[in-house]
């Protein structure tokens, strides 16, 4: 009887995980988009995972995943929907805690969070230039982590808030190292891509070099792998404002020359930073996140 039991466990049990690869086989089957690095890291698009498999399988570990935004001078205009549509689409049944830093705390608008959401507002310092702005944002990150986040939370993103979510962004992107490429280049020649490139700059990333261009918008990753990444990037970037020099494109430069150096061990496509002026191409079957169309002129301080 033992072994018949057994036998019919065996039986059971390859039914299963043959079923499992028949429902599994309507994903993994792009082949207009690369879906693997050189270094075999994955290229997340839609149709190349199976959302329902990977939620099961991370709800389970009860993680704790947490969000920088960035909120701004004017910029605070943009927090409301950024909030709103995230309770919709990011990681939804997860426990997110939210960490909005901004100049105009009484602006935060109030967004009903769902169980096991919460929104922390933090206060930080206006500036006359957006790029001061842009450059800080590698400081504070590496801040809140190492007083905050270090036994708090796995996982963080940190993100623009002029931006909108449209639709899923879950457990597909979780990674130890996240970048996102950016939507305005992927379908570039890396000869085009806006890497610094001076040599004297720390974010330097020479002719030739370099794998994709990553959003500055958009990153993310275990909490350690990001803890060094900001650390690296505020240093590179304070030495280079020591001798005068500020990269391209602030801190997206160095977090490129960071990701060049530090392969990301997962890739997210533009799906997940799209932008709303421009027509999606027709490899982009879903746009998950995307930054609004807005006035630069209107909403930057210089």
């Amino acid at each position: 009887m033992a072994v018949l039991h057994t036998k019919a466990v065996t039986v059971i049990l390859s039914v299963t995980v043959l079923l499992g690869l028949l429902y599994l086989s309507q994903y993994y089957s792009r082949t207009d988009v690369v879906t693997v690095t050189p270094w075999l890291a994955p290229v997340v698009w839609e149709g190349t995972f199976n959302p329902f498999l990977l939620d099961s399988i991370y709800k389970r570990k009860n993680i704790t995943i947490a969000a920088t935004v960035f909120a701004v001078g004017k910029y605070i205009m943009f927090l409301k929907d950024f909030l709103q549509t995230s309770e919709e689409h990011f990681f939804v049944g997860f426990r997110v805690d939210f960490y909005v830093f901004t100049d105009r705390p009484n602006e935060v608008p109030k967004v009903n969070m769902a169980a096991g959401r919460m929104l922390t507002v933090r206060s930080v310092p206006s500036s006359n230039r957006w790029q001061e702005i842009s450059a800080r944002r590698m400081e504070i990150i590496q801040n809140l982590i190492e007083k905050k986040l270090q036994n708090r939370a796995d996982y963080i993103f940190c993100l623009d808030v002029d931006s909108k979510f449209h639709g899923r962004w879950g457990a597909e992107s979780l990674g130890g190292l996240v970048a996102v490429i950016h939507p305005g280049y992927y379908r570039d020649d890396r000869s085009r891509f806006p890497y610094e490139r001076s040599p004297a700059s720390n974010a330097y990333v020479a002719p030739g070099e370099g794998d994709f261009y990553y959003c500055g918008g958009a990153f993310g990753g275990l909490v350690e792998e990001v803890h060094l990444l900001a650390k690296t990037c505020r240093k590179n970037f304070e030495d280079d404002a020591k001798r005068g020099i500020e990269a391209a494109w602030q801190e997206e430069s160095h977090l490129n020359r960071y990701m060049w150096i530090n392969k990301p061990s997962k890739v997210l496509s533009p799906e997940y930073l799209w932008q709303d002026f421009k027509p999606k191409n027709p490899e982009v079957q879903i746009i998950r996140f995307s930054g609004v169309i807005k006035n630069y002129a209107n909403i930057r301080p210089n």
